[in-house]
């Protein structure tokens, strides 16, 4: 069984500042001369920035009963596999164009939220995808003994 969660302080920081905008121009703009849309605007730029902060600013991994799973924040967007569907499982580092959340690069889809180590997944169809982590060696090593784990008992 593994199960890490990593934050990135810099990401929260960085949207919880983005939220502030919108709501500084909300609260000591033009205020009621302001129109309803411009306001409505601004208001969902907020919502947006701070929902984002919240989602965004940790990941999870987990390796338990057989699945390699991962989701953002406080559950949300969730993704699994079989650790019996992954072939290899080796620790990469990610090109610093890649950045930071989740988005399709050369090497398959990228999840992450903050530097740029990463594990890379091989699955047995072919198919690939990364999860960032700052503990690469010891995910890669747990999927890998879940996986022949998984083996011995078929």
């Amino acid at each position: 069984m593994y199960r890490h969660t990593q934050r990135s302080a810099a990401l929260l920081t960085f949207l919880l500042l983005a939220a502030a905008v919108p709501l500084a121009l909300l609260l000591f703009g033009p205020g009621p001369t302001l129109p309803a849309g411009p306001r409505l605007t601004l208001a969902a730029a907020l919502v947006a920035m701070a929902t984002s902060a919240v989602v965004f600013s940790s990941l999870t991994i987990e390796v338990a009963d057989g699945r390699l799973s991962w989701h953002f924040g406080p559950g949300v967007l969730r993704k699994s596999v079989p650790v019996a569907a992954v072939a290899a499982a080796e620790p990469t580092t990610t090109m610093w164009w890649e950045g930071w959340g989740i988005h399709l690069t050369t090497r398959g889809w990228l999840y992450n939220v903050a530097g740029r180590r990463a594990v890379l997944f091989t699955r047995r169809d072919g198919t690939r995808f990364m999860l960032g982590s700052d503990e690469p060696e010891v995910l890669a090593a747990a999927v890998r003994r879940a996986g022949a784990a998984d083996r011995g008992r078929a």
